[in-house]
């Protein structure tokens, strides 16, 4: 009599379950089509019997095995520790500013940018390049491209 991991006791409960809201809902179905609402009626006792349809096919069963296995429930337990970990780590990841790799990427990219590996061009005679790094220098601006997109459209 059906699956091991199922007791009676619990098997019963779920079935007993299932019988009354199908029951329930052919009720509300009646009423429905009482009061000449046939197309309602039809529908509402198609969902009335989708419980019965559960429990003849084994589905109840092994719903009930998992809702009343505590070993389940523990499950669920360690795979929402599980989510909450992964979304702790991700919010104080964001926080501090990545990884290592990326905050050691970005140290890099940050000293690279204030000493150039590139040479700088001798400024001339008596002339000093100025000690001030407070701002960077901007980048020399290209507009050829530009001017050929317009010249050929005519602007």
């Amino acid at each position: 009599m059906g699956h091991n991991f199922v007791r009676l006791e619990d098997r019963m409960l779920a079935e007993t379950v299932c019988a009354a809201v199908a029951a329930a809902g052919l009720g509300i179905a009646a009423v429905t089509a009482y009061r000449r609402r046939f197309l309602a009626a039809t529908r509402i006792a198609a969902y009335a019997l989708i419980p019965v349809g559960l429990v003849m096919t084994g589905v109840v069963d092994w719903l009930a095995g998992l809702a009343f296995n505590p070993t389940v429930w523990l499950g669920f337990g360690v795979l929402g520790l599980s989510w909450l970990l992964f979304m702790t780590t991700r919010v104080v990841e964001r926080r501090s500013g990545g990884t290592r790799k990326e905050r050691k990427a970005a140290g890099a990219a940050q000293r690279e940018a204030v000493q150039p590996a590139a040479s700088t061009p001798s400024l001339g005679a008596g002339r000093t390049q100025p000690t001030s790094t407070s701002r960077p220098a901007a980048p020399a601006e290209d507009f050829s491209d530009i001017e050929a997109i317009l010249k050929k459209h005519g602007i």
